[in-house]
């Protein structure tokens, strides 16, 4: 039986961070650079997506395992106080989402644990542009996903967090899930570019010119489920 509690924990938390808009412009980048290489072969730029946005969710279902390990291992700690553990995960969830509300009020590229730093830009731009093929696609995912992290893993270790609890078998389908809503925008995009409905140009200039409301919304759902969190809610 599923659990509601944790359906939406993890599904507020999880489409918060979905809307990030440094995993957008990634897909984006990467995209382009297969359609450089390949300008008539559009099988391949489906390919190379669909490749590149599972080599980010078995990267990030691989973190979200060590996450996991490690709060159970600081529970065990802890012990009797473990609702310190369970607090903090609210505080955390706040804080993320006024620092995403903050973005949308006053908006600068590159915003502390809500957009990928500035110095990291260029570097990950490099990366992708030597994908030429779906294979390289799923391999530089991997390597990509580390630089992801600052901008995504926030309401990740959120969710994470609030997993611990059942053990890395149970909290598993619920990591599962979470990551399919992760990468759902992706394969939108993906499918949107593929079947000719949008432009990768298109698309990135979508990202930009909404990037303060797509940080509106993760802010709006990131601080209720953690006041929600906070308060006994949910």
């Amino acid at each position: 039986m599923i659990n509601t509690l944790n359906f939406w924990r993890i599904t507020t938390l999880a489409l918060a961070d979905s809307v990030n808009p440094c995993a957008i412009a990634v897909l984006t980048m990467v995209l382009m650079a297969i359609l450089i290489q390949n300008p008539d072969k559009r099988k391949k730029v489906l390919y190379a997506g669909i490749a590149f946005s599972a080599s980010v969710y078995l990267g990030y279902l691989f973190y979200g395992v060590v996450i996991i390990q490690f709060f159970k291992t600081f529970a065990e700690l802890l012990r009797e106080n473990s609702g310190i553990i369970y607090n903090g995960l609210a505080i955390l969830a706040m804080i993320l989402g006024a620092l995403n509300l903050k973005d949308y009020f006053t908006y600068k590229p590159g915003g502390l644990v809500t957009e990928m730093p500035m110095f990291m830009r260029p570097k990950v731009k490099r990366i992708i542009q030597k994908i030429t093929s779906p294979s390289g696609a799923f391999i530089i995912g991997f390597l990509v996903t580390i630089f992801l992290l600052p901008c995504t893993i926030g309401p990740y270790i959120v969710a994470s967090g609030l997993l611990s609890e059942l053990g890395t078998l149970g909290a598993l389908p619920w990591l599962l899930y979470y990551n399919m809503l992760f990468i759902l925008p992706m394969l939108i995009i993906i499918g949107l570019v593929y079947y000719g409905f949008a432009k990768v140009d298109e698309v990135s200039g979508w990202k930009e010119k909404n990037i303060r409301r797509l940080h509106l919304i993760a802010g709006i759902l990131l601080f209720l489920v953690g006041l929600a969190l906070l308060m006994g809610w949910i």
